[in-house]
């Protein structure tokens, strides 16, 4: 995508998608494969097998991803049979099931390591953390989720139970809705025509008003809020980070507990802050990360 930002305004982006840029994000086969002739589908069938491991969902057999994926069984075990090969998943005897290999850790430790952007903004990070007794977190989008890249608490009474790679939705959160905020309309029109798919029926019209709410507050205030939507006792609020060409949103979120974290003190005091943060940390970058 191609992009012009001004950072200072709230970080507010006009965005143009280039031919060719899509995405292959999903760990559901049937929204993977396409017609791309530059796409290659077993790659990622493999890469749908890997995205299937998450925080609460370790160790998974055949079954279990043939499942979650849509592939057939069949085609799942030479899949898992492979990346066991490759170091990328392990075999767990004792279960018949899988887990995540060394080789996947090696993936992830490399990218975090190449990330400039982390290295800039994590003192900045800890120094919001810490004076005001909240966390800090960076995020980025991937698939149907935002996550994790860093996180710094500032309050040991107060740690939320979240990792570097943990992903989290975008609908219910501050670190998503500010990510979602930054999309143009045309952009933010795919994205909830694509995420109503992946909720209740029930639960859209609910999901719908808390997403126009958090357009209406970044256009606003310059920054998003969740209060309590994702966690029942935990209020926060996000901002956005475009890169210079667009090509990259990136969001910084500040999140507390409902009895520090009230939305005056997030309106008068965290989101500006947070907004300050954003905005040092792009200039520190010179807007490329």
């Amino acid at each position: 995508m191609n992009a012009i930002v001004d950072p200072a305004k709230g970080g507010k982006v006009k965005k143009t998608r280039l031919a060719g840029e899509t995405a292959h994000t999903s760990h559901v086969v049937r929204e993977i494969d396409d017609d791309d002739p530059d796409f290659v589908s077993a790659i990622g069938r493999g890469f749908a097998i890997l995205r299937c491991f998450k925080r609460n969902q370790k160790v998974l057999g055949n079954k279990e991803l043939a499942e979650m994926t849509g592939l057939p069984k069949s085609t799942v075990a030479r899949l898992t049979y492979t990346l066991t090969k490759l170091g990328y998943l392990e075999f767990l005897a004792s279960q018949e099931k899988y887990a995540l290999g060394v080789g996947a850790l090696t993936l992830g430790q490399t990218y975090l390591a190449g990330l400039d952007v982390r290295e800039v903004a994590h003192p900045l990070m800890q120094q919001l953390a810490d004076d005001t007794g909240s966390t800090v977190a960076l995020g980025a989008h991937h698939g149907h989720d935002m996550v994790f890249l860093d996180i710094a608490h500032g309050n040991q009474m107060f740690l939320m139970r979240v990792a570097v790679g943990q992903r989290v939705p975008h609908g219910m959160t501050a670190l998503g809705r500010a990510y979602i905020a930054a999309l143009t309309p045309e952009e933010r029109d795919s994205f909830s025509r694509d995420y109503r798919l992946r909720v209740k029926p029930q639960d859209w019209k609910r999901i719908e008003e808390m997403g126009e709410q958090a357009i209406r507050d970044y256009e606003k205030y310059g920054f998003c809020f969740s209060m309590g939507d994702w966690t029942e006792d935990v209020f926060a609020a996000g901002v956005p980070m475009v890169s210079n060409d667009g090509s990259k949103i990136l969001a910084f979120s500040c999140s507390g507990p409902t009895r520090q974290m009230t939305r005056k003190r997030l309106v008068s005091e965290i989101g500006p802050r947070l907004m300050q943060l954003r905005d040092r940390v792009h200039a520190m970058l010179g807007g490329v990360f």
